[in-house]
């Protein structure tokens, strides 16, 4: 989360383009555009979210005046967004995070894994959410839910259900002793680390914030 003297005037301009995105209007938290933008500038979705809210109240005469001037100007504002991109040191995380704690696991949920590019952390976090919606026994490619978050995350059946079958392992409830060789065990584990024994009510919450990504 970055720091309240960390924050620029100049961030209202991408702030104000990802506002001004068709539906018009404060975008939700886990939006796709809300997300890109928050990394790329290192600073959380939930704080941009927030600020967001802030833009659409016009709290300030300069927000006012920011609004005003590149708000119903849409040329202006994206030749405003190419100067400010092309700044020397722009976008470099050392700078902008100087003083400040780092938290980079939200950044790391929106990135590819390494070892399968097709998925990311976001996406291992809604397969665990579906995971305590079925049994063992559904957990396979043809079930519908499956099929639709495949769908949804553009990725295959298979590697939803063989996502499971790794969760299934870290199960306690389950007491499997299998061993599973697979690119996903590691995120996977991960994953059941962050979430896996704690209240599914949070996880359902967040799950469906964050499928919002994917819409």
């Amino acid at each position: 989360m970055a720091k309240k003297d960390s924050w620029s005037d100049e961030y209202w301009l991408p702030l104000i383009q990802v506002f001004l995105k068709k539906p018009v209007g404060v975008k939700p938290t886990y939006s796709k555009p809300l997300v890109e933008l928050a990394m790329e500038l290192h600073i959380a979705p939930q704080f941009l979210y927030e600020q967001m809210f802030k833009l659409r109240q016009l709290e300030t005469p300069r927000m006012e005046e920011l609004w005003n001037h590149y708000g119903k100007n849409p040329k202006k504002l994206k030749r405003a967004l190419e100067l400010w991109r092309q700044k020397e040191g722009y976008g470099h995380a050392d700078a902008f995070y100087q003083g400040v704690e780092i938290n980079e696991t939200w950044e790391k949920d929106f990135k590819p894994l390494e070892k399968e590019k097709s998925l990311m952390p976001v996406g291992l976090i809604l397969i665990l959410d579906l995971y305590f919606r079925l049994t063992p026994n559904t957990m396979v490619e043809e079930t519908p839910e499956i099929i639709e978050l495949a769908k949804k995350m553009k990725t295959k059946p298979a590697l939803i259900v063989e996502a499971m079958e790794i969760y299934q392992v870290c199960d306690p409830y389950l007491k499997k002793n299998d061993s599973i060789s697979s690119p996903l065990s590691t995120p996977c584990r991960e994953i059941w680390e962050r979430f896996g024994n704690k209240n599914p009510e949070k996880l359902a919450a967040l799950a469906a914030q964050m499928k919002q990504f994917f819409d």
